[in-house]
């Protein structure tokens, strides 16, 4: 675009207006008061790691975590730790057994009991490595370089991209989702307590509000320009999409098969400026109405988008550059990927503008054949990029569940 772009111009009208946010959530989870409900707890382990087809449930604390100190032995003991913490914590329980209350008084607990009382709440922790951790500086820390995926490479910069360092990348990272906040942020509390003097936290991330569906019995969320997100997104009940687009099968590292990738990223929304666009450039941009959700050339959010249609005037009904055109596997040669990410408000930017948008998560098998066209497209064409600025951005490896008697990154670290 030349000369000043309509979000420019509508920041500048709206930065008088000073709009206050709160983040999204607080702290907790531990021993309940009662034996938690079957229904309220998902099983940890499995043939995939919980809380990537799990059901999306409503709050999320995401943490990026650095290895700073130790050899390879003192990560392995550390997997095996959190890994315990975690099973325990996923089945509503203390991180370990009477650690809040019943320990030694003259010491610190090892739960600090925020989450006493609280259900498991349908908890999930799941873990994954970044690039980070197999080498850094070229230096092969813990002798894993020749297990690093050729796939687990960092993102390459797209078009408008604003990425924040201090916000991105990291060695390990941990996804706690829940349906109560004070529950997920307990859970990376105590893992990044735990992991205290061996790793640090590199950056954190707390959500709200689920964006994607990744279960047919959910109906479709809405992101914070108030449009349903992810209509189209693969789901539990498609164990085929899952298995041509998100699980590895067959590749070059052992360690990950029946795991998957791992894209995070942050996704700053001009709140302002989108509120003052009309509603029908709003259903341009987008594709779809605003208030079913249908693509603009059906009348059903589940109606498949014509992308021939065209109207009186000849021109398409969906636009060329609109957003769901653009990520469509219609327009990507079939690519797709499995979506699960929240929406976040930060506080203000202390100019009068929300601190908000979407916290971006999705799994796939190869970020650079499934991620990397998808955002190159979006970035390029896209004319929401006015509205929006990616400001982190992370990869990591997700291995495969767990069985019975093992811990995570066993086959990785051993």
């Amino acid at each position: 675009m030349s000369g000043v772009s309509r979000r420019r111009l509508l920041g500048a009208a709206g930065a008088g207006v000073a709009l206050a946010g709160a983040g999204a959530a607080a702290a907790a989870c531990s021993a309940p008061a009662t034996t938690p409900s079957p229904s309220d707890v998902v099983p940890f382990r499995g043939t995939h790691q919980a809380g990537i087809i799990t059901p999306a449930q409503d709050r999320l604390h995401f943490a990026a975590l650095d290895v700073i100190d130790g050899d390879r032995a003192a990560l392995q003991s550390l997997f095996r730790k959190w890994t315990a913490a975690a099973e325990r914590m996923t089945a509503g329980a203390e991180v370990t057994p009477g650690g809040a209350v019943n320990r030694n008084p003259d010491a610190p607990p090892d739960d600090n009991g925020e989450a006493l009382g609280l259900p498991a709440s349908q908890l999930t922790i799941t873990f994954g490595v970044g690039p980070g951790l197999f080498a850094k500086a070229g230096v092969d820390r813990f002798g894993l370089a020749a297990k690093r995926p050729a796939e687990l490479l960092d993102l390459p910069p797209f078009t408008l991209d604003d990425i924040d360092p201090a916000l991105s990348g990291g060695d390990i990272c941990i996804q706690a989702c829940a349906n109560d906040p004070q529950v997920a942020v307990h859970a990376v509390r105590h893992l990044a307590r735990i992991g205290f003097g061996t790793t640090a936290v590199r950056w954190s991330q707390l959500g709200f509000g689920r964006t994607s569906s990744t279960s047919t019995t959910q109906a479709t969320p809405r992101n914070l320009f108030g449009f349903k997100d992810g209509t189209n997104n693969l789901k539990a009940e498609d164990p085929a999409g899952l298995d041509e687009h998100v699980w590895i099968k067959g590749g070059a590292q052992p360690w990950l098969e029946g795991g998957t990738y791992l894209v995070a990223r942050r996704i700053r929304m001009h709140i302002e400026v989108w509120d003052r666009t009309s509603l029908n450039d709003q259903q341009l941009l987008v594709g779809r109405n605003k208030g079913e959700g249908a693509p603009l050339s059906g009348s059903k959010e589940f109606d498949l988008a014509d992308y021939e249609l065209k109207g009186e005037d000849g021109q398409p009904t969906i636009a060329l550059d609109a957003h769901i055109r653009l990520a469509s596997a219609h327009a990507l040669g079939g690519v797709k990927i499995l979506r699960r990410g929240y929406n976040f408000v930060d506080g203000s930017d202390g100019q009068g503008h929300l601190n908000a948008g979407l916290f971006f998560l999705a799994f796939m098998k190869d970020p650079a054949k499934q991620f990397v066209p998808m955002q190159s497209a979006l970035a390029n064409n896209d004319t929401m990029m006015e509205y929006i600025e990616h400001t982190s951005s992370a990869v990591f490896a997700v291995p495969p569940g767990l069985g019975e008697g093992t811990y995570w990154g066993q086959s990785l670290i051993e």
